[in-house]
């Protein structure tokens, strides 16, 4: 009994003393880009953990590169925000000391739920507005207060023009100008009828202030 545990001791010594060369034994540079499953984008700032090394870290540039010192073997954590963790295992025979591969990471979807925004701030608000709004009766005094005067003139001020009203109107500009291109326009204040009758509407108007009296 006393020599079986001694063997026991052994091989576990044996094992743990195997991997520890095994660790310390072959260094191989592993080199790669990092891009997306679906659109081949780059994946910037990546952070790579080595899983077989104590959970050592490293991180990716901006341009989904990314070059470090790794064993032959060993597991690699890639995990990026908005993408599915990546493990990647290297292979445990490397024939050169340089080792290169596309890591390729899917984004992540997450669906969230539905939200509903609402113009009051607390139920008491809304209980409030709900009782002092002004409901109609029915569908035609509904109708009617859409086609009051009142309402058609808001209206008419708040919307816009459409197509066919501006190309209307630019129509009737240009036939304006076409057909009053050759008339010359002249100025009221040179017109000595147009003063005649300003003086006239004075004098007629002192008239009437005076008989008012």
């Amino acid at each position: 009994m006393k020599y079986l545990l001694i063997l026991i001791l052994l091989f576990f010594a044996s094992t743990v003393f195997a991997q520890d060369v095994k660790r310390s034994g072959k260094l191989v540079q592993f080199s790669g880009i990092i891009t997306d499953t679906d659109s081949n984008s780059i994946v910037p700032y990546v952070t790579i953990t080595n899983l077989s090394n104590k959970g050592q870290k490293y991180a990716a540039n901006y341009q989904g590169y990314f070059s470090i010192i790794v064993n032959p073997g060993d597991s690699l954590l890639f995990s990026a925000v908005g993408f599915t963790n990546k493990v990647l295992v290297l292979p445990n025979e490397v024939a050169d000391y340089k080792y290169t591969e596309m890591v390729r990471m899917k984004s992540e979807t997450v669906y969230l739920k539905a939200v509903r925004i609402y113009p009051w701030a607390t139920i008491e608000e809304f209980n409030k507005d709900f009782l002092s709004m002004k409901v109609a009766d029915d569908d035609m005094a509904i109708a009617k207060k859409n086609l009051s005067p009142r309402s058609i003139q808001g209206m008419i001020l708040s919307l816009p023009r459409n197509s066919s009203e501006v190309s209307n109107s630019n129509y009737r500009y240009n036939f304006d100008r076409m057909m009053n291109v050759n008339m010359r326009q002249t100025n009221p204040l040179l017109n000595p009828f147009a003063w005649g009758r300003l003086m006239q509407q004075i004098f007629n108007g002192d008239k009437s202030r005076e008989a008012d009296k």
